[in-house]
């Protein structure tokens, strides 16, 4: 390194800037909307900060080198963080920018004569560590903002809903059973209870990716009564094809609302992606050690690589693509069994028909 090209540049940092503004707003089409001082943002503290790294005035002791490397992080998470906040910037222009600020650089300090081999290296360096940063910065702020955006809108849109579904259930209220429009008040109170659970899934998925846990509250819960109470509410909404096949008195430690939706979770899927007129099966049994619920439907097997992406997020086979949802009730379903200390397996195969087996360790 040398003191040279440091001294050029500090001497050269408000032309550097000058022409890499000109250069963006050609040739960056979100840079137009900004004024001079929000789109320089923190590229002058990185251009003193580059002043440091050439300078061989300063002693580098292990002290400093880790400070300076604090310092250069900080500074391209902050010029990241602040392109994610403006709606127009995408990832590739952000890159497109730190390309632009070198071929600058490179542009004035070799004016008089070409930098030396090691300068050029640390220039080079420096400014593919910055992009890193600031890209890694980039994709970090806009998932948080789209995480908020989806929290704010989900729980925006439950006011609205809750007041159509009361209104549908005072209509149901005032209807005689078999009457038609009790029989379409039924079907809007189903669409309304499909709608809650798709906001309630995003509302989970939300808390898991950003690291926060499900909201369970454990207790003691008779597994069995639980399973016939879903599989009579599921023959009341979807025909009378449910098989309930029980030691009875199972009992174990759980929060009994979410193994309830992992249970109808697991069911209304059999619904749609099994053989229409074959029975579906719930069975629950026990052993010393674990307890095991298995959801079984006739029909074509799942594909072995379809069975390895059916639990991740917003991820769908291709006999599932023309279904409502969010892609999302899969990876609930086996994110709250986790959360019980169990987890989901798959059991599908030409001629057995799909097993979802929901295993959970039994509470001592």
């Amino acid at each position: 390194m040398s003191n040279k090209a440091s001294d050029r540049l500090k001497q050269n940092a408000d032309k550097i800037m000058h022409l890499w503004e000109v250069r963006t707003r050609s040739e960056v089409e979100a840079s137009v909307h900004q004024d001079s001082l929000v789109l320089r943002d923190s590229l002058p503290l990185y251009l003193g900060q580059l002043v440091d790294e050439l300078s061989s005035r300063i002693i580098r002791t292990s002290a400093r080198i880790n400070a300076d490397e604090v310092e250069s992080k900080r500074i391209g998470k902050l010029h990241g963080q602040e392109r994610a906040g403006y709606a127009d910037y995408s990832m590739s222009q952000l890159i497109f920018e730190y390309q632009i600020l070198r071929q600058v650089i490179f542009q004035v300090l070799e004016e008089e004569a070409p930098l030396e081999v090691g300068d050029r290296d640390i220039i080079i360096g420096s400014i593919e560590q910055a992009v890193n940063d600031a890209a890694t910065q980039f994709s970090e702020t806009l998932r948080d903002i789209q995480e908020l955006f989806m929290v704010t809108l989900t729980h925006d849109l439950r006011g609205p809903i809750n007041v159509v579904k009361m209104g549908t259930q005072l209509t149901l209220r005032r209807l005689d059973r078999g009457d038609t429009h009790a029989d379409v008040a039924m079907r809007m109170m189903n669409a309304i209870d499909r709608l809650d659970s798709m906001i309630q899934n995003l509302l989970d998925a939300s808390r898991l990716r950003t690291g926060q846990s499900l909201n369970l509250k454990f207790e003691e819960c008779d597994l069995d009564k639980l399973v016939q109470e879903v599989a009579e509410d599921l023959r009341f909404a979807h025909g009378d094809r449910f098989v309930v096949v029980s030691n009875s008195d199972v009992t174990n430690s759980c929060c009994p609302k979410e193994i309830r939706r992992v249970i109808e979770n697991l069911a209304i899927n059999a619904v749609k992606y099994g053989s229409p007129n074959a029975p579906i099966t719930l069975t629950l049994e026990q052993t010393e050690t674990q307890i095991d619920l298995t959801i079984h439907n006739e029909g074509n097997p799942i594909d072995l690589d379809a069975q390895s992406i059916l639990f991740q997020q917003f991820r769908r086979v291709a006999a599932e693509e023309e279904q409502m949802g969010w892609g999302l009730g899969l990876f609930l379903a086996k994110s709250i069994a986790e959360a019980h200390g169990g987890t989901i397996v798959i059991e599908s195969s030409e001629g057995k028909g799909t097993s979802f087996i929901i295993q959970l360790p039994r509470s001592v």
